[in-house]
């Protein structure tokens, strides 16, 4: 571990934010009560350090533009541009005609250098979705600078070969910035990946999927009332990689197609038009061991899936098209009566179509192993009896996790986790009765035990009024599907469960997870229990977890680890 990296105390973090502490001492039950805390301390932007040498230096601009995403009128919107001031050709790559930002390729060992400059109207600071850094380099909403200002970051790519996303994170505007147009692909390659000699080049293709709502003069329309917040913003139009109506033109071979989720609130369910069945090598923390076949996948907001795409055998001319397959379930009756898109959630739609323009007859094969990956067991946990929790509850106008909205220095017993421990962890909806029977087996007991939270989970489960806000037949009239993301390394899926009662929706969609790969965000469906194993290593500080339908983590559905 790089001594660069370790400076990161706990005491250094409380001294540079006296101000927070004062507030928060002074008025907790005010301010837990507020949908998200408004007084986010302010750390002065970090510099270069002199010290670091990096192998990549790389400056990164945040700037309002506008683009022809439409016909007609170009569109208004943020975007991120890069420019390359040191490291090997290739490092910083634009995707033709789109807003998004480009894609940047990194090297695991590599040392890197980002300059950030805040060239918007507003604060902002990026957070490297996946990337294995320390907390100051994480993007947390304290390190957010204002405009004309420049953060420095520095951290050498500790994370095996893997599709992470570079956006903002700024404190209760993070969707507001996303989806007007703040947000990119970061390629980590090693040696490993290097050699299973994957379709590469112009057989790598990134595939970001958006939902967008435009107005008649081409102008983004976002949030228009309390309803698209508490069920999460949907628009009426699909882009992939910021273009409408996508099409690719491929060869007929094989191709490697690299999804990204890009939207703020909507699930896809993706699936070939023909039922070709989808063949998945990778996920948001890189490679699977070995290939999986799937009828079709899910893919939540903030996920990422690699994608062995085959197109030999077919015919010049041929076209396969990519949709959305109708399913249930992800949000509640009450949700699907406020939600007016003309494209439901859970309808039957297309993403793009891919054309068959030549025929060929060289085609690389599919490996039937890809990697390698370290597994833990639940007995190599710091905590096998008693995990973590992470409790969903939606309230009267707040998304809450542990019964609590964000607010800053609010840390809770059980959110204090020892560095270089293992940690099980329990994700689940906290609404009016107990958590789920566990179905899968992963060698526990089947009661849940707080971890030692200081205001204790019977509240909730109960249905009670307090901190959840709806009580629990209210509660569970709300409950909707959460992609929970946790900030830092990757984490294994240990075991699902669902409820009584949730099994029908659930069959629309529960083929279409993979369990057997490396994840940095889970979609956690009603009525639903996962249990996950995280690593917190190397690194000391604060490190979020949230919602990633970023609508509710700006409404406060995201909370803080400290790791000490």
């Amino acid at each position: 571990m790089p001594d660069y990296n370790n400076n990161y105390s706990r005491r250094r973090f409380l001294t540079q934010s006296s101000l927070g502490l004062l507030a928060v001492s002074g008025m907790p039950g005010l301010l837990n009560a507020m949908e998200g805390m408004q007084a986010m301390p302010k750390i002065a932007p970090r510099k270069a350090s002199p010290d670091f040498k990096p192998d990549v230096d790389i400056e990164l601009l945040c700037k309002s533009a506008a683009v022809p995403i439409l016909v007609g009128k170009e569109t208004q919107v943020m975007q991120y541009s890069a420019k390359l001031l040191q490291g090997p050709k290739g490092t910083v790559a634009e995707i033709p005609g789109s807003y998004l930002g480009p894609i940047i390729r990194l090297q695991k060992g590599q040392k890197v250098r980002i300059h950030l400059q805040n060239g918007l109207s507003e604060p902002t600071v990026t957070h490297w979705h996946g990337l294995h850094v320390p907390a100051e380099m994480d993007g947390h909403p304290l390190y957010a600078i204002n405009p004309g200002e420049q953060l420095v970051y520095e951290f050498e790519v500790l994370n095996r070969a893997g599709m992470n996303i570079y956006h903002p994170h700024p404190h209760e505007t993070t969707a507001k910035q996303v989806y007007h147009g703040l947000a990119g692909a970061l390629l980590v390659n090693d040696d490993e990946e290097a050699a299973l000699e994957l379709p590469s080049g112009d057989y790598e293709i990134p595939v970001v999927i958006q939902d967008r709502l435009f107005d008649v003069h081409n102008q983004l329309i976002y949030a228009r009332g309390m309803h698209d917040r508490m069920t999460g913003f949907y628009g009426d139009r699909i882009l992939v990689n910021g273009r409408a109506d996508f099409q690719i033109d491929v060869d007929s071979r094989a191709y490697r197609l690299r999804f990204m989720n890009g939207s703020t609130a909507r699930i896809y369910k993706l699936g070939w038009d023909d039922g070709t069945p989808m063949t998945v090598i990778g996920v948001d923390g890189g490679l699977l061991e070995k290939p999986e076949t799937k009828p079709y996948i899910m893919l939540a907001p903030g996920e990422r899936l690699d994608v062995w795409a085959d197109f030999s055998g077919r015919n010049e001319g041929s076209q396969l098209v990519l949709r959305s397959l109708a399913f249930s379930g992800v949000l509640p009756k009450m949700g699907m009566m406020m939600h007016t898109s003309s494209l439901p959630v859970g309808s039957d739609y297309p993403i793009f179509t891919a054309r068959v323009t030549r025929k060929v007859s060289d085609s690389p094969k599919l490996p039937s192993s890809l990697s390698k990956i370290k597994w833990y067991k639940t007995a190599d946990t710091a905590n096998p009896n008693s995990p973590v929790p992470i409790a969903i509850s939606e309230g009267h106008m707040a998304m809450l996790l542990n019964g609590r909205p964000y607010a800053y220095n609010d840390v809770q017993p059980s959110e204090r986790i020892p560095v270089n421990s293992i940690q099980l962890m329990e994700i689940f909806h906290a609404h009016g009765g107990g958590h789920g029977k566990q179905t899968a087996n992963d060698g526990q007991g089947t009661g849940h035990q707080g971890g030692g939270m200081g205001m204790g989970m019977g509240g909730m489960r109960h249905g009670g009024m307090g901190m959840g806000g709806m009580g629990g037949g209210m509660g569970m009239m709300m409950t909707m599907a959460h992609p929970i993301h946790l900030h830092g390394q990757s984490f294994q899926i240990v075991s699902r469960s669902i409820d009584a009662g949730s099994e029908d929706d659930y069959a629309t969609v529960r083929e279409g997870f993979i369990e057997s790969g490396l994840k940095d965000t889970v979609l956690v469906m009603p009525g639903e229990k996962v249990r996950i194993i995280k690593p917190f290593q190397d690194f000391k500080g604060l490190f979020m977890y949230h919602c990633h339908n970023l609508e509710h983590e700006d409404m406060g559905m995201m909370r803080d680890f400290l790791v000490e």
